[in-house]
């Protein structure tokens, strides 16, 4: 029987240098539930090593925690990488490891924090997680695709980081399987400013590094299971499963 899940599909934690560091899995967990989320995407940048605890965090609560990464193309172009598992995620991390490149400099971007599900600090990340991998932006959705993932080109309506501000276009041959809009923008306002785009599933993200953010953008989907290939058929309008429209 298929029902409403509200999803936050791009959330960051204490790894992502831009992250605060309040934003530790035990922590994240508690607001998100406390938000009324049904599902929610960890999405560092360049990273997934915090994805796990927060899906440890999230043991015997209602919610459901999607392992993802929010990638920067070598085009300086951030997508965000949902995929089905761990094992997955730790494949595309070791990709995205092989293709970035530098050291952190936690005075100038901040401290990049593994965090466990009791709140305890496991490690310091010494990559330079802010920067852009070598990935073009088509090899880089193949290889999540190749990984049963899904491909999201990030907050679209932003100049910073987003594909359109980069580019000024989305190239036909890259895949995306859904458009994010930031929390700043609805989506009736979205299809009117990107008419050009109407092909394209538009979902709505907190990409929230501060507690207070999460599930400030949210996505509801009809599915019958909280899973990935459950949001996949929603954003394909697949089976039954579709995307709620405010």
């Amino acid at each position: 029987m298929a029902r409403d899940f509200t999803c936050d599909l791009h959330i960051h934690t204490c790894l992502s240098p831009c992250g605060d560091l309040d934003m530790h899995p035990r922590a994240l967990v508690a607001a998100a539930c406390a938000r009324g989320l049904d599902i929610i995407a960890v999405c560092d940048h360049n990273s997934m090593e915090n994805a796990g605890y927060v899906m440890k965090a999230a043991a015997g609560t209602s919610l459901t925690v999607v392992p993802g990464m929010e990638v920067t193309s070598a085009e300086e172009v951030h997508i965000v990488a949902l995929l089905e598992d761990l094992e997955r995620a730790s494949t595309l991390q070791d990709l995205v490891y092989a293709h970035l490149f530098g050291l952190n400099d936690e005075d100038v971007f901040g401290v990049q924090a593994v965090v466990n599900e009791y709140g305890e600090v496991e490690g310091l990340n010494p990559r330079l997680l802010i920067g852009a991998t070598t990935l073009s932006l088509d090899r880089l959705v193949q290889a999540v695709h190749d990984m049963n993932g899904l491909a999201i080109a990030s907050h679209i309506d932003r100049e910073a980081f987003g594909i359109i501000g980069q580019l000024g276009f989305i190239p036909p041959e890259v895949r995306f399987d859904a458009l994010e809009i930031s929390a700043a923008m609805d989506m009736a306002s979205a299809r009117k400013r990107y008419p050009e785009l109407a092909g394209y599933p538009f979902v709505s993200s907190s990409d929230a590094h501060y507690l207070a953010d999460i599930g400030r953008g949210v996505t509801r989907l009809k599915m019958e299971a909280p899973t990935l290939a459950e949001i996949g058929m929603a954003l394909r309008s697949e089976g039954g499963r579709t995307m709620v429209v405010p």
